[in-house]
């Protein structure tokens, strides 16, 4: 066989491999289109607000899929639930097709600052800058704040809220005219006091006691109804006291130290403490950068402390 004719049988079977490759490509092209037009097409339903189950109910029986794509912050859209979707609504396409969403993550959450024994005013700035917005203000008779103190908030402070949720105020109308009587705050001072105080108002006082408290025998730890409730004609009071017996030890002798940081401006500084008789505030002031503060605690052990600075909490020490 002479090389012309192994150069021409070379190249017959070249053409022959490229034509047998053309026409299995051409073939498996048309059965990929064939199966695929021979699926049946199908109408995209609005997935919009549906939790994720949901949506894989609903494109389920229609042979479509679901892919989550990305997450957004919505407070219109529930958590967890279906926010955007491609392809969109009434779309028509081929069983199979995947539609990816965007599902919502809620409204951005903030935590609401404490404005407890803060000027309405500023609990209102405050409030701004946590990206809330002031609600309903009502007034209310006490003994405890002067006029235009807010005496407590709802949402209640470090709750996580909605970001320019309404938090509302009860502001002190200040002392209570004749006719209306209120519980005095009684908590750690004597029993003698709130007897006074009861046989003068006419009010019957259930004294319990607590014969494991470290404060000095008499002294009221907690009582109910609250500072500052309003008392009806035939009201009575219950009072926790120490009970204990012989020499109290010298509680009050621990202080508690916190310096603010150098930098920045003046701030409105809280520390309260928490024990198993409840909260009470050791300290509510506005203060310069640098300021040291030192204040006693009466504490039974297993104390914390709080300190807010401009009703944001920044620190919490056991005492």
């Amino acid at each position: 066989m002479t090389a012309r004719t192994v150069e021409v049988r070379t190249l017959e079977i070249a053409a022959v491999a490229a034509a047998l490759l053309a026409f299995a490509y051409v073939s498996l092209n048309w059965g990929l289109q064939g199966l695929i037009h021979s699926r049946r097409t199908q109408t995209v339903p609005d997935l919009k607000s549906r939790s994720i189950a949901a949506a894989l109910d609903q494109l389920a029986p229609l042979n479509l899929g679901l892919r989550k794509t990305g997450v957004e912050f919505n407070a219109a859209v529930p958590i967890s639930s279906v926010l955007r979707q491609d392809p969109p609504a009434g779309t028509i396409v081929r069983e199979g097709k995947t539609i990816r969403v965007i599902v919502s993550q809620g409204g951005q959450t903030v935590l609401a600052p404490a404005v407890a024994g803060l000027p309405l005013r500023n609990a209102e700035m405050m409030l701004r800058q946590s990206q809330l917005a002031l609600g309903e203000v009502s007034e209310s008779y006490s003994l405890k704040q002067e006029k235009g103190m807010v005496l407590s908030q709802d949402p209640k402070a470090e709750t996580s809220v909605e970001r320019d949720a309404l938090v509302n105020l009860v502001v002190s109308g200040g002392a209570p005219p004749a006719g209306v009587a209120l519980m005095p705050d009684f908590l750690r001072k004597t029993l003698h006091e709130a007897q006074s105080w009861a046989v003068g108002a006419g009010v019957k006082l259930e004294v319990k006691t607590d014969d494991a408290s470290l404060f000095p025998n008499g002294t009221v730890l907690t009582q109910a109804p609250a500072a500052d409730s309003v008392l009806s004609p035939d009201a009575k009071a219950e009072l926790l006291v120490s009970g204990r017996k012989g020499a109290a030890p010298t509680i009050a002798a621990k202080i508690f130290k916190y310096e603010l940081p150098q930098s920045g401006s003046e701030s409105q500084v809280r520390i309260v403490v928490i024990d198993k008789y409840g909260e009470r505030e050791l300290f509510n002031g506005v203060r310069k950068p640098g300021t040291k503060i030192e204040v006693p605690v009466q504490e039974t052990g297993g104390a914390r402390v709080k300190i807010y600075m401009n009703g944001i909490l920044v620190e919490e020490r056991d005492q």
